[in-house]
């Protein structure tokens, strides 16, 4: 390890953690990547050839899905309820996708939307997942 990298180091270790929270979003925002993502593609160098493709680190995803894992069976009603405020499904179209879990509840959505509606379905009990 580089001089530079290891005095860097030794001043992350003396950041609070709202100093490391801001560190993390100004990283975030001046490189334009996602510090939640542990992609391959986030890792690489700008420019970087994998054999195959350039990888382009820059890119961001901006497509995603919600897909509702597990539905523990107490919390089924909420969920289903949850579940048609999100798609504005019918009763009988929502609870076969309760029934039908893991399932996709959103697709190729923007990141607030999918957030916002994994929240609804976790706070009514669901187990979900974002892809």
């Amino acid at each position: 390890m580089s001089i530079i990298t290891e005095n860097i180091i030794e001043q992350l270790k003396k950041l609070t953690l709202i100093e490391a929270s801001e560190l993390v979003n100004k990283i975030e925002s001046t490189f334009g990547v996602d510090a939640s993502s542990t992609s391959q593609t986030l890792l690489a160098a700008p420019g970087i050839n994998n054999g195959n493709t350039l990888i382009n680190p820059l890119e961001e995803k901006t497509e995603f899905d919600l897909i509702l894992e597990e539905v523990p069976a107490e919390k089924k009603i909420s969920i289903l309820k949850a579940i048609r405020v999100i798609t504005s499904l019918g009763l009988k179209e929502a609870k076969d996708m309760v029934e039908a879990a893991p399932k996709i509840v959103l697709k190729g959505m923007s990141k607030d939307t999918v957030k916002n509606a994994q929240k609804l379905l976790d706070d009514a009990g669901a187990k979900t997942n974002i892809k």
